[in-house]
């Protein structure tokens, strides 16, 4: 059984959620301890256990300690099952991290599946749903066909927002006798990650949203409005953010944008597809301007870096690159989140990243 810290570096719930997907996936089963332990409310969460309790469904697996505030967990995965799953996290626990779990395994499954998810689709210390489905999903097409929805967001306390997410697989783990041998088929036919430069900007777009009840003060066009200004003035391309407003249990509203480059003008590497992404959300007592300019100055940053993947996307597709083998990325900032996940990576596929901090890059050796 691989043991792994859960108090290493950045002890985020990430280790847990990276370290139950590629057990699902590799059939390894792990032990974690100390999960969360330098966080001011250690141990299992809700939307953890929701992790937990899908991937039950998914690989029939079995665990130990998987109870709230629980410090350490045991994880038994067995042969994947392809089902539609319906989870309610009950809470405004983020739908993105819980997909951070589900998704690797749901793309290996052996017929297509929907996951629909109930819970906070924007909200802080996580991807909002837009991020997840303009610059990340856009990276895990290679492996899988991938359509994601909005069918309700759901902002802090109350949630209650929803995703449903269609995965048609292109490769079924069971189809092989052994992880390895899958492992082996993936890295023959799959477009390694080659991502070392931007190359040429072409757009930039963002959704700006809020809950129905800030619909007169405008405050999603405010938003955009607000970014609008701020990139148009900064780069010379094409910059559209559109705004929308939706029947929400709490009051809340954000923005996300991204900007796309390719490395001809007008002809976008649907294999490398280089997208850079930023966000904001909303509180009570920010201005809606202040929302839009502090989105904009977080991608002109990511912008004004030169790397294609931005510092919240490399620790995402770190598990992605391991399973494509071969492969090369450079990135914005290598951040403790990104070399905690290096390090839970590194129990299931070994010493496999190679990390040249001075030069931001990182590697499949």
């Amino acid at each position: 059984m691989i043991k792994i810290n859960g108090g290493y570096l950045e002890s985020g719930g990430q280790i847990a959620r990276t370290a139950l997907a590629l057990s699902t996936i590799t059939q390894k089963p792990f032990e974690i301890f100390d999960i969360r332990k330098g966080r001011k409310d250690p141990g299992l969460k809700n939307q953890h256990l929701y992790c937990v309790k899908a991937l039950k469904e998914l690989c029939n697996a079995a665990a130990e300690g998987d109870g709230l505030g629980s410090l350490s967990l045991k994880y038994y995965p067995k042969k994947l099952v392809a089902k539609n799953l319906s989870i309610d996290i009950e809470t405004a626990g983020s739908v993105t991290l819980l997909m951070q779990a589900l998704m690797m395994p749901a793309m290996f499954v052996s017929k297509p599946i929907t996951i629909s998810v109930i819970g906070g689709t924007d909200t802080k210390f996580s991807q909002p749903f837009d991020y997840f489905s303009n610059i990340l999903l856009p990276q895990l097409q290679r492996f899988a066909k991938i359509e994601a929805k909005l069918l309700r967001r759901g902002y802090y306390p109350k949630g209650s927002g929803k995703i449903e997410i269609k995965i048609s697989p292109k490769f079924k783990l069971n189809d092989f006798s052994s992880f390895e041998e899958f492992h082996s088929h993936i890295k023959q036919n799959v477009n390694p990650y080659g991502l070392a430069g931007q190359h040429i900007l072409i757009k930039i777009k963002g959704v700006s949203h809020a809950s129905r009840n800030l619909e007169n003060a405008r405050v999603a066009e405010r938003q955009a409005h607000s970014a609008q200004a701020i990139l148009g003035k900064k780069f010379n391309v094409p910059v559209k953010i559109i705004s929308e407003y939706q029947d929400t249990l709490s009051t809340g509203s954000g923005i996300t944008l991204w900007a796309v480059f390719s490395k001809k003008e007008d002809d976008i590497d649907e294999n490398n597809p280089i997208r850079l992404g930023a966000d904001a959300l909303g509180e009570q007592g920010k201005k809606a301007e202040i929302v839009g300019e502090e989105a904009a100055r977080n991608l002109i940053t990511e912008i004004e870096s030169k790397a294609p993947v931005d510092r919240h996307l490399a620790d995402q597709i770190l598990p992605f690159m391991a399973l494509a083998g071969n492969s090369s990325i450079k990135v914005s900032e290598i951040t403790d989140h990104c070399k905690t996940n290096i390090y839970t990576i590194r129990q299931f596929f070994g010493d496999v990243f190679e990390v040249d901090e001075e030069n931001k890059t990182i590697s499949i050796v």
